[in-house]
Order: structure tokens, then sequence, then C-alpha cells
């Protein structure tokens, strides 16, 4: 057999030295921070997780989430169909021009007419109404012209009848998102729903658009809305 050659490996280059070497300033002094008991203040974490969130915040993520899993009836599932955006800022826009007074502007209003020694005038204001069963009377005597739900009234029951009443007796009623902002309107912290009586002259048009949107999504629509099921996912 013919005879294999060794070859000789050669060491490796070494390095040049001031390569390696790190240039450090020499003003600058090296301050690692210790973390352990005692020492330097923990970096802030996103602790979210690990919150235990007040009861009322539990009850509603777990609402929305058995509202996906269970098949959810037409009659309540109705309340997630709510009016767009657009047509939501229009109606705000048109309840916050019939705002009741509030209760200091309602004192401040009797303290003048006490002053200038005047009564109390006859003619009632023209103003958003409000109250659950003050509103149903309105409906049931045929005196509203709109009548706007929330969509989140706690319990449902309160208002899952009130769609039904609305069509019955053929008067155009809407679903807006947060109670809230409902109740912003008449100054209280939350309202189920508001209802709109009359409105000056200037303001017909606008109400008479904001009925004809709200009768095509809601009143015309009463035989697929209730046939409607959700959740289920």
């Amino acid at each position: 057999m013919p005879k294999v050659k060794k070859v000789k490996k050669s060491a490796p280059v070494p390095l040049n030295a001031s390569k390696s070497k790190k240039l450090s300033n020499p003003l600058i002094e090296k301050r690692p921070k210790n973390f352990s008991i005692g020492g330097d203040i923990q970096p802030k974490r996103d602790l979210r997780r690990f919150v235990r969130w007040p009861k009322y915040i539990r009850l509603q993520r777990q609402r929305r989430t058995l509202y996906q899993r269970l098949k959810v009836p037409p009659s309540i599932n109705q309340f997630t169909m709510t009016v767009d955006k657009s047509l939501a800022t229009n109606i705000f826009k048109l309840l916050k021009k019939y705002q009741p007074e509030s209760s200091a502007e309602k004192k401040e209003r009797l303290r003048n007419m006490a002053a200038a020694g005047k009564t109390e005038s006859t003619k009632k204001p023209m103003v958003v109404k409000y109250g659950l069963n003050h509103v149903t009377g309105l409906i049931e005597k045929k005196k509203a012209q709109l009548v706007i739900i929330a969509h989140d009234v706690d319990p449902i029951e309160l208002v899952v009848w009130l769609p039904a009443l609305c069509r019955k007796m053929n008067i155009p009623y809407c679903i807006v998102k947060g109670k809230s902002r409902l109740g912003r309107v008449v100054h209280k912290k939350n309202a189920a729903a508001l209802c709109i009586t009359g409105v000056k002259a200037e303001d017909k048009n606008a109400l008479s658009n904001i009925i004809s949107s709200v009768k095509t999504n809601y009143n015309d629509r009463y035989d697929e809305i209730r046939k409607t099921w959700g959740g289920g996912n």
C-alpha cells in the first residue's frame, strides 16, 4: 500500500491583543444592579394577569364569555344590534339640545324668579323624558315620538319587553351603546331608556331623518330580529 504523507497542522494565528480588549472609559465607573432582597428597585412588569379584579369586572367578563358560548334567545340577542356610530352621533346631538335642567340650574332659576317676584310659568319646556315607568306610560299613551334604549341594562329583564311594546304601539325605537352615556344626557349616573315627545320647528327635519333610519333598522325588521339567535360560537 502507498504510504500516506502526514501533513503537519500549523498553530492558529493568535488574534491581535488590541482587538480582543474592549476600550473602556476610565471616567465612567461600572455599577451593576443587584435585584436581590434589599437591593435595587425591581423593574416594572405587566402584572395585569395576576390582579384580583373587582367583582363587577369579573361578572362582565364571565357574562361576555357565556354569551359567546351559549345559545342566546332572540329577545336578549337583539340588544347586541346597536345603531352605527354616525346615527348614534346624530341621536346624541339631538338629545343634547333637549337636556333637562340640572339641580343647580333649577335652583338658580327659582332663585331668580323669587327675586323678580314671578310665579312659575304653566308652559312646560320641551325636554328629554327619562325613567322607565315614565317612558312606558308615554309609549302606552302614544305620546313618545322616539324611544332610545341602552344595550347594557342589568338585569336585562328591566327592558327586554320594551322593544315589543314599541312595535305594538308603532313607535320608533333604537338601541344604543351605554346606559352611562344616556345617563349623562339627563344628569344621572345611568339611564335605561329615554324618549323624545316633541322638538322645535328647526329640529323637526333632523328628527324625521333619525326616525326613518331607526324604523328601517328596527321596526321594519321585526320578523328578522325575532328569529335571530346569538352566541353558540
